[in-house]
């Protein structure tokens, strides 16, 4: 009764201390995998849709047990603080509604239920505003399994994007940088330099995104940004890749197969390319798609490989190194966490997952201080094809929340001096 009373009182005295901390996803447990976002535009990657498009979600359970899950949307403001908005007023509709669309595997080693919800649906009619959102997944006993961001655009803006070699001479072999330009036709941008946001994200890779930046030109109504250095990123390298769509055959990056409880398929030993010259090898850019051969419905006819990854590489004391990719939201967790054998030497993991084609690649994350080098095993080179997009956020004088004016993408594969 006084906790009850107490967090009343706080609520009341000090809510901005108590509601404004940056929104952070939640990973999934063990037994929830391939979580995969849709929209008209991307598929399995960070959703950026434009106000009106559906949002499909789509994931996997191994439990078996047919398990319910309920989702929740949230809006943001532009730095992932909760925005000023209730929920009607950036909701057509409920959400907090049950996932009723989900079918269980077929014919697989591996029996799992596939879940699939689009909005908008007869509950949750549509999204009314632009800005940042969140949905999250709760299980039968209201305990969130996870969460996941997501972006929803108004067409207002112009946002021209270019892709140079960094200006750098120091990085000019292992960066590149972001020019923008953003126009309107429309409306007259007040105060830019305070209510204009941006943010520049490579290959929907959100840990790696640089915020924030101030336009250093205006010209009549185009924002311009040319960055030395601020707008640079680290130019990585093309991803691995593998393909496992027939789980009795060896494919495009598996050495061999094994058939236990389920199929084992055992990767090529990768080597360090970091001291190596660039090779271009298309990819797409860390992304992954679940794909089956000779089946009608990946999603449930798809099974799940125990996939053994291994690096050639020497020890190293201070740092981990992980795989990397799209398959897990670019996330460093003990699940990815390559160890060393010290008989082979080399680093070795085994992931359960999915049939499909996956891109990845070998980070190496500082003990100490957690700092991922995504460039210690890969290198960095100026050459490398990345996607960038380009998010652009407005808050006008008064205004409640931080509208998602703007959004353009660019390719590295058109690099310019």
């Amino acid at each position: 009764m006084k906790k009850t009373f107490l967090n009343n009182l706080l609520c009341i005295v000090f809510p901005t201390l108590l509601f404004s901390q940056v929104a952070v996803e939640l990973n999934p447990p063990d037994f929830i995998k391939t979580i995969t976002f849709k929209s008209n535009t991307t598929e399995g990657q960070l959703p950026v849709l434009k106000l009106g498009e559906s949002l499909m979600l789509e994931f996997d359970a191994l439990t078996a047990n047919e398990e319910d899950f309920y989702y929740v949307i949230e809006h943001f403001n532009f730095d992932w603080t909760p925005s000023n908005l209730v929920k009607s007023e950036y909701l057509s509709g409920l959400d907090n509604q049950r996932i009723l669309d989900y079918e269980n595997s077929f014919n697989t080693y591996q029996i799992y239920s596939h879940y699939n919800l689009e909005i908008p649906n007869t509950q949750t009619r549509g999204l009314l505003k632009s800005g940042n959102y969140m949905i999250s997944i709760y299980d039968d006993y209201d305990e969130l399994m996870f969460s996941r961001k997501f972006m929803v655009y108004e067409d207002v803006a112009s946002v021209g994007v270019s892709v140079k070699r960094s200006r750098d001479v120091k990085f000019i072999a292992e960066k590149q940088s972001v020019d923008l330009v953003i126009t309107t036709s429309g409306m007259n941008f007040n105060n830019p330099l305070e209510t204009i946001k941006t943010v520049i994200i490579q290959n929907n890779n959100l840990n790696t995104a640089i915020t924030d930046l101030k336009p250093q030109y205006t010209l009549g109504n185009e924002l311009i940004y040319r960055y030395d250095t601020e707008s640079a990123f680290w130019g990585g390298n093309e991803y691995l890749f593998f393909e496992n769509k027939d789980v009795r055959a060896a494919n495009v990056g598996v050495q061999y197969i094994e058939l236990e409880d389920l199929y084992h398929n055992y990767l090529y030993t990768n080597i360090s390319r970091k001291n190596r010259p660039y090779t271009y090898n298309p990819d797409i850019n860390g992304n992954f798609l679940v794909t089956v051969l000779d089946r009608d419905n990946p999603d449930i006819e798809a099974d799940y490989v125990m996939v053994h990854f291994s690096l050639q590489h020497e020890e190293l004391k201070t740092k981990d190194i992980h795989v990397y990719g799209n398959f897990n939201y670019y996330t460093i967790e003990p699940l990815t966490q390559m160890i060393y054998n010290s008989e082979s030497n080399r680093y070795e993991l085994t992931m359960l997952m999915k049939q499909g084609f996956y891109n990845y690649k070998h980070v190496a994350v500082d003990r100490n201080t957690g700092v991922i080098d995504e460039g210690a095993i890969s290198g960095n080179f100026w050459e490398t094809e990345n996607n960038y997009k380009v998010l652009v956020y407005y808050r006008d004088l008064g205004h409640r929340y931080d509208r998602l004016i703007g959004f353009g993408e660019a390719n590295s594969v058109n690099i310019t001096n």
